[in-house]
């Protein structure tokens, strides 16, 4: 029988973290027990306790405190993280961070550095490192069969922007949280991060469109440059009613498109039979679909973290993403923020990335 890795949330702000523990509640056999919640909103606090019957705590000292509590679940509003970081650490809990990982750089070390003298296992929460399709994507690159990789583009959205009430929403305190950019762009960032490691240097260009005064940041392109190739290419919109294409890959002996990867694309309706992932390749002068489905809708491939989840927490997997992954990609965001200012390539050791 699997043995129970009870677990406490903090902070039920960033909403990714009800698929979790509504997966885990649905499905024991992954063996986590939601236990214990934190929140310094008690209407967020109040519903989860509602929701998946934990003992509330208004302290998180209190909470850390608890030996019942085996690991937590930080989410939090990001500003909180490398604090709560730090002393779920030192109360020696296993972590699980939801993205983006801190504000700033200076954040970021914080959380390393507790992690690392600690020692306590440590994840972050990033979903597309473990959607299947992806972690094909990524298989097929590496194989050799594609050849030498050319260009590599995310297209990556969500339609936030076009909601009558998200500029009054958390996420768009910059105290709590900067913008979407930092936000949602860095999903598409880590995964190019996940694919090809630390890029040289990023050029960006990121505006305002829709409703600058209150809405920043909605509209993007990144194009990080790797020594010798490839580039890759991340493009954000967070006024998408609808889209198809989230990945393209140029190779040398072929191709990969993969659509219905994000909200815009999977929660819209799509062609009875719809390939998800096909690659083309030389060799065969046709195209392969993938036997990947692709999810239902974007609720469906973010709950699929769940899995994972547990899986670290029962040390059956690796981290998914290290804390040393998680300041790489907050890196790799905030020298988009140096690019947009100055209008320039930023290199990703440039130290004026630091002071974002």
């Amino acid at each position: 029988m699997q043995d129970i890795v009870n677990i406490g949330i903090l902070g039920f702000a960033h909403g990714h973290v009800n698929a979790y523990c509504t997966r885990w509640r649905e499905h024991p056999e992954m063996g986590i027990d939601i236990v214990a919640g934190w929140d310094h909103n008690a209407a967020r606090l109040d519903k989860a306790v509602a929701e998946y019957g934990l003992r509330p705590y208004t302290d998180v000292s209190a909470l850390l405190a608890d030996a019942d509590v085996q690991a937590v679940m930080i989410t939090a509003e990001t500003s909180l993280h490398a604090d709560l970081v730090e002393r779920a650490a030192a109360a020696g809990k296993a972590i699980v961070l939801q993205k983006p990982m801190a504000l700033t750089l200076s954040e970021a070390d914080r959380i390393v550095e507790a992690v690392n003298r600690s020692g306590v296992p440590f994840t972050m929460a990033w979903q597309m490192r473990v959607d299947p399709q992806n972690v094909q994507i990524k298989t097929l690159m590496q194989s050799g069969e594609l050849g030498r990789i050319f260009m590599v583009r995310r297209r990556h959205g969500l339609g936030v922007h076009l909601w009558p009430n998200f500029a009054q929403m958390w996420h768009f305190d910059p105290a709590l949280n900067r913008d979407i950019w930092a936000d949602d762009a860095a999903h598409a960032i880590d995964f190019i991060l996940w694919l090809l490691g630390e890029p040289e240097s990023v050029t960006a260009e990121v505006v305002s469109l829709y409703d600058p005064e209150r809405l920043p940041m909605d509209n993007g392109v990144a194009v990080f440059r790797y020594p010798n190739g490839p580039l890759a290419e991340v493009t954000c919109s967070f006024v998408t009613p609808a889209m198809e294409n989230t990945v393209e890959v140029i190779a040398e002996k072929g191709s990969i498109v993969q659509n219905y990867g994000d909200v815009p694309s999977c929660n819209v309706p799509r062609p009875a039979e719809a390939c998800g992932l096909k690659w083309y390749t030389v060799e065969w002068k046709d195209w392969t679909c993938s036997d990947i489905p692709s999810p239902t809708n974007h609720g469906e491939r973010i709950a699929g973290l769940a899995g994972p989840l547990a899986e670290f927490l029962h040390g059956k997997r690796p981290p998914i993403a290290t804390a040393e992954e998680g300041r790489a990609a907050l890196r790799m965001t905030l020298a988009c923020y140096v690019s947009v200012r100055e209008g320039r390539r930023v290199r990703l050791d440039d130290p004026a990335i630091d002071q974002v």
